[in-house]
């Protein structure tokens, strides 16, 4: 693999979001149906994308970074906070201001065959935005346009004529890149981009990924459960706990010394390439279950399980703490000032 992505992180703010909150509600009753209480699947998260970066969103299933990057893009609407990409507000604009802003964000899905029309030819599928937004000059520009896509993903450009299930799941996932592409955007969201493909193949994703990130400036917020593809793209990473941010910090610092409980617990977890280190190693189990988002527990949400927990966890939301090197951990144990700690 190549190395991983490095951007200052005094970079310029490409994306910022402000405390985020999306919430579902839970009805009962078929012909007169009432709310009765809600899921808070993403609840309070803020943070910021540099231009030039890869922030990557990881927790366990469930936890909310796939709602998260679905209210980014616009595709599931927010119940609070604000969204603001370079420099504006986009969270409640209508569909046609949000045109502009299309272009230049931009999703690949987790699943590189139910994201393709399967009716549709590769040069159509990633020729569509151009369609779409007016931008496919004439038959040959568009033509010539797929052409440069497919080569710039690593696809035979005479290929483009084929249907997606004559390609491999790898193959069609960088026809979902190339898509993406297709409209030059400065941000692209990566949900679980390679958690579909078998191991050799994600390496030959990740490389181009980053490649292309290179290559075209492009800003990334990437989503996984998958720590060793997190530690190998990411410049900074973002740790979720039932909907909210317990730890934020820049990739080798998070990987080097995790510093809120939660995120010990998913190092601890993750599995070894060797088998030496396996067996060796410290374990660190959590105690019970997820809460359900529907009754999510008062203070801090991960109190309930946490190893260090302590009285003052389950009485008051906890607070960032925010360290010299711009690492932020939301966690009672960091509350204190060093001298009573």
């Amino acid at each position: 693999m190549s190395e991983p992505a490095s951007a200052p992180l005094n970079g310029d703010v490409l994306l910022r979001v402000e405390d985020l909150a999306v919430a579902f509600p839970v009805t009962e009753g078929v012909l007169r149906p009432r709310e009765v209480a809600s899921i808070r699947a993403v609840d309070g998260v803020s943070f910021e994308l540099r231009r030039g970066e890869t922030l990557s969103l990881v927790g366990e299933s469930g936890c909310g970074k796939s709602t998260t990057a679905l209210a980014i893009m616009r595709l599931q609407q927010a119940t609070s906070g604000r969204i603001i990409f370079d420099g504006t507000d986009i969270t409640e604009l209508g569909v046609s201001a949000m045109k502009p802003f299309r272009r230049r964000m931009q999703m690949v899905f987790q699943d590189p065959y139910g994201s393709l029309d399967p009716r549709m030819c590769v040069r159509d599928i990633i020729g569509e935005p151009l369609v779409v937004l007016g931008l496919a000059r004439d038959r040959r520009a568009y033509r010539e346009r797929i052409a440069y896509l497919m080569d710039l993903v690593g696809l035979l450009p005479n290929m483009a004529g084929r249907y997606p299930h004559e390609f491999s799941g790898g193959q069609r996932q960088r026809i979902g890149i190339a898509r993406a592409l297709a409209l030059e955007p400065d941000l692209i969201i990566c949900d679980e981009p390679v958690s579909a493909l078998d191991v050799s193949i994600q390496s030959q994703i990740l490389n181009l990924l980053m490649d292309l990130q290179d290559r075209l400036k492009l800003s990334y917020l990437f989503i996984s459960h998958d720590l060793s593809v997190v530690r190998h793209i990411s410049s900074r990473v973002a740790v979720m706990y039932l909907g909210s941010l317990v730890e934020l910090a820049p990739a080798d610092e998070i990987f080097r010394a995790p510093r809120h409980p939660y995120t010990r617990t998913l190092m601890a977890a993750a599995p070894s390439h060797d088998p030496l280190a396996e067996a060796s190693r410290p374990r660190a189990p959590v105690i019970g279950e997820i809460p359900s988002p529907r009754n999510i527990p008062a203070g801090c949400r991960f109190h309930t399980r946490c190893p260090d927990a302590m009285e003052r966890c389950s009485m008051a939301p906890p607070p960032v703490t925010l360290s010299a090197g711009g690492a932020r951990v939301w966690c009672q144990l960091y509350s204190d000032p060093p001298a009573a700690r």
